[in-house]
């Protein structure tokens, strides 16, 4: 077993599961309340230091990927609960380094866990190699067909971009750590600078489990960087062969580019910007109004607006309903006393794009709540503004990452089907709507599902449950690959590709391919699905 766990950070990295002091400048997070410095410092990585990193997931990769589905689940499993067991430690440092609630770090800690715990059932349940055969058939005619059979095997390694707003579930040990390391892919993580503290302290969590489960040197490394050109060179060594990455348009779309100028081109799973629509038709505001009016709200300040899924946009035809909405939202957001944003300098963008979308050409604002908590609060905006207009204006679409919305006015169902139809793509589209608005509702629907990768009807989209449906993607610019899901057990299928076996002997085969499905998999065999062996000869 390990040796007993160091519960503070040490301004250590961690390369081929060992901590390292890098060599580059110092960096360090920052105490949001107060913009103090947080000790340790952490000297950045070198070049050297990303190369060495590289090379270890490159040397680690073929003996990690021929590990069995049960002893990467049981690496993903020891993650969980030694994640779970230095849960005290992990919530003090990131509450420390981010300001966000110790009770919605608590639940972060357990959503990391419950997410590594899921891919390890998923490993178990043998389904994710997508075996399918195709048994010879000798006597068709006119042509004979051979045997063919595929199964999916893992890319290589994998380098994660840690996100700013999650500094456990997005981060070191989150969703895309745990479904590359499903795969079979050793991880190079690149910690966000914001909360490299947590971040060390998950990475020691990974490196101790790697080390108890007798995992290869080398699946599992995580870098500090003082700057871009570390990431750039992460994404454009030739040994990483995926891309995951959480953040804004502009980080994300820098990572595409460089991974498509490589020689060698890769893929980018990167969740970048959504302002997440939501639809009040005019039935739902006709009956509740008022109370859809503060549950927006609600919805929209949660987080200080910081998650991914915040609604930044409301689509409603004008009428009393809506009048109602509007005067219970614009009262809940006036009274919003603010909340410390994760970074000043997260804060500072907020204020800025926050005042360039009120200054547009025809927008209003309705309601603006108080900012009581220091530099980096953020304080709670709603806007409006005519359906035309929005139309016309592909700026005001703009993400605010933070507790801004801008309610759309339409007057009738064509101006806010034009408004729909302008929309670019989100992660989420919500509509309210009683059974009087839905034939509407199922009118408009094709459009929201070509814009969206997750539709929800009376909710509101904060909260992205962790399951085997759960779609947490969508169309550009929600991400850079619109068939991906970053969240849920279709995920790890990001990290792996398909390869066809034909007329290869079973002495040969995979074991995933042979007749006798020694691993008890289910598998389509001539396209029904089942897990029985297949007859001899």
């Amino acid at each position: 077993m390990t040796a007993p766990p160091t519960h503070h950070p040490t301004g250590s990295m961690i390369i081929g599961a060992k901590p390292v002091t890098g060599t580059g400048d110092e960096v360090r997070s920052t105490d949001p309340r107060s913009g103090a410095a947080l000790a340790p410092g952490y000297p950045a990585a070198s070049a050297e230091e990303v190369d060495r990193a590289c090379a270890l997931a490159a040397v680690a990769f073929p003996a990690f990927r021929a590990t069995t589905a049960e002893g990467r689940a049981a690496f993903l499993d020891r993650i969980a609960d030694l994640l779970d067991e230095r849960r005290d430690a992990l919530v003090e440092r990131a509450h420390a380094e981010t300001a966000l609630p110790r009770p919605r770090l608590t639940g972060e800690v357990g959503r990391t866990s419950g997410q590594l715990r899921l891919f390890a059932a998923e490993l178990r349940a043998g389904v994710w190699q997508g075996v399918r055969i195709d048994p010879a058939r000798p006597e068709r005619t006119p042509l004979p067909r051979a045997d063919i059979r595929q199964r999916r095997i893992p890319l290589g390694p994998v380098a994660v971009f840690g996100a700013s707003n999650f500094p456990l579930a997005f981060s070191t040990a989150g969703g895309d750590t745990a479904s590359a390391l499903a795969a079979g892919c050793p991880v190079v993580v690149k910690a966000h600078q914001a909360h490299l503290g947590t971040a060390e302290l998950a990475a020691r969590a990974i490196a101790d489990a790697a080390a108890d489960t007798g995992m290869p040197e080398g699946v599992f490394s995580q870098l500090v960087a003082n700057g871009t050109a570390i990431g750039a060179r992460l994404v454009a060594d030739p040994r990483i062969r995926a891309v995951a990455f959480t953040g804004s348009r502009r980080g994300g779309l820098a990572i595409a580019a460089v991974a498509a100028a490589r020689p060698v081109p890769i893929p980018v799973y990167a969740e970048m910007s959504s302002i997440n629509p939501v639809l009040l038709l005019p039935a739902a505001l006709d009956a509740r109004g008022a109370g859809l009016g503060a549950a927006f709200a609600g919805s929209l300040t949660l987080g200080a607006g910081q998650f991914c899924t915040n609604p930044g946009l409301l689509l409603a035809i004008e009428g009393p309903g809506l009048d109602a909405f509007t005067s219970a939202a614009a009262t809940a957001v006036a009274a919003d006393p603010g909340a410390t944003m994760l970074t000043t300098g997260i804060a500072d963008h907020y204020a800025g794009t926050g005042d360039a979308l009120a200054a547009r050409p025809g927008v209003t604002e309705l309601a603006r709540g108080t900012r009581e908590g220091g530099a980096a609060c953020g304080g709670a905006r709603l806007l409006t503004v005519d359906g035309t207009r929005f139309v016309a204006d592909p700026w005001l679409q703009a993400e605010v990452f933070g507790a801004t919305s801008l309610l759309v006015r339409c007057t009738d169902t064509t101006e806010l089907t034009a408004a729909l139809a302008a929309l670019e793509g989100q992660l989420t589209v919500t509509v309210h709507a009683d059974e009087t608005d839905h034939d509407l509702a199922g009118e408009l629907l094709p459009m929201l599902e070509e814009r969206a990768g997750r539709i929800l009807f009376d909710g509101w989209p904060t909260g992205v449950e962790v399951g085997h449906a759960m779609v947490h993607g969508g169309p550009f610019p929600a991400t850079t690959d619109p068939r991906s899901t970053s969240v849920g057990t279709l995920a790890i299928e990001r990290f792996l590709r398909p390869v066809a076996y034909q007329d290869v002997p079973q002495a040969l085969l995979p074991a995933d391919l042979r007749d006798d499905n020694p691993q008890n998999l289910l598998r389509r065999v001539d396209g029904e699905p089942g897990r029985d062996p297949l007859p001899a000869g």
